[in-house]
């Protein structure tokens, strides 16, 4: 099969959408599929060669952080002629309704499309400003597929119709057999508890983690924080006497995230909103982690409420502190708790999910191809 699939989000700075495109389409071209994905880039940004740059983006606000997207006559005829030369039996567009390459390859394509619907907004009013733009493209989708019931949930209030749930995939085996580097290793005397994510992006949450902080010493005085991630970790509001157990790392890779994850004795996700799954719970559950997360709906579905991790008040320092002195003061129950996940995620291996997306696309498919669309 010959599939199209396009990014709105720039490859010059990866983001969760980004490497879900990317692992999509190396999992296809491994069964067998000729693939081309459409993206925008700098023609000096490394990509993979599979990808087609549609050239530079803008950082524009949107969903509670800042996406860099690409729109625009000259973007218009790269994505023309894009879908021109591919043949595509189908085209797979994510995140259709953002203002970037998705939709205009939305309004230029005829044939097959199946769309990937990833956001649960932060604020809906961007959408409803934006429905009288993308309600007629948008009846051009053949199927379309959802991350989660929240991403789901989000199509369906905003935009109608609905879509079937095909979640977002993880490597399962490179968590599950990660080595952790011995300095990032938590001991009985000094257990580490692990944050990922953009450090100056309020919605991942870090604030409310440092806000815990105090008190998760007072309670665990040897405990370590460990924020990998980029972006400058503010410890202005952190009493100086807790501030030498924060450790910065900085941006890491995917080795090193796995390897910290393995080493973790609490993986904590305190984000305050705009997830639609948690892709990060899944990673840090496959590396066998016991996990506490902010009890956004995303994430209590992930860890089956509960039953495959901990929950606690969105943006409750004060709760997250209990949880987390708990846990990792007497961490039997928590490493059972995380034995258990680790087998629950073999659902979201990239093998049983692109097996998912395949039959999608099949369903999708009805001997057309697709082709540009005459306006």
């Amino acid at each position: 099969m010959r599939v199209g699939i396009v990014c709105p989000y720039s490859f010059d700075v990866v983001g969760g959408v980004q490497l879900h495109v990317r692992d999509l389409a190396e999992e296809l071209i491994g069964l067998g599929h000729d693939v081309s994905v459409l993206a925008p880039a700098e023609t000096d940004t490394p990509v993979p060669p599979y990808v087609v740059t549609a050239g530079r983006s803008v950082p524009i606000h949107w969903n509670g952080s800042v996406a860099r997207l690409s729109f625009g006559p000259r973007m218009a005829a790269r994505t023309r002629r894009w879908l021109a030369d591919g043949h595509f039996d189908v085209v797979h567009i994510h995140e259709p309704v953002a203002p970037s390459l998705g939709l205009l390859a939305l309004w230029l394509a005829s044939g097959p499309i199946v769309a990937t619907f990833h956001s649960n907004p932060v604020h809906s009013r961007a959408l409803r400003m934006s429905f009288p733009l993308v309600r007629a493209p948008m009846e051009k989708i053949t199927a379309a597929i959802a991350v989660s019931e929240d991403a789901r949930r989000t199509l369906i209030d905003h935009y109608g119709g609905d879509a079937v749930i095909v979640p977002n995939g993880v490597h399962v085996a490179p968590f599950r057999d990660a080595e952790p580097k011995p300095e990032w290793r938590g001991t009985p005397e000094r257990p580490v508890v692990a944050f990922l994510g953009r450090a100056d992006e309020p919605r991942k949450g870090l604030a409310v983690l440092l806000g815990a902080l105090p008190e998760l010493r007072r309670r665990v005085p040897g405990v370590r924080l460990l924020v990998a991630g980029p972006g400058e970790v503010d410890l202005q509001d952190v009493p100086a006497a807790d501030r030498g157990a924060v450790e910065p790392l900085g941006a890491v890779s995917d080795e090193d995230k796995a390897s910290l994850f393995k080493g973790a004795d609490l993986y904590v996700a305190p984000q305050t909103g705009g997830e639609s799954f948690g892709i990060v719970l899944i990673e840090a559950m496959s590396a066998g982690c016991p996990v506490l997360a902010s009890d956004l709906g995303a994430f209590a579905r992930v860890l089956d409420a509960g039953s495959l991790g901990s929950l606690f008040p969105v943006g409750d320092s004060a709760a997250l502190a209990a949880a987390a002195a708990d846990m990792v003061a007497a961490p039997a129950g928590p490493r059972a708790v995380a034995d258990r996940a680790a087998v629950a995620v073999e659902r979201y291996d990239w093998s049983e999910v692109a097996q998912r997306v395949l039959a999608v696309y099949e369903t999708a498919v009805g001997g057309e191809e697709v082709g540009v669309a005459d306006h």
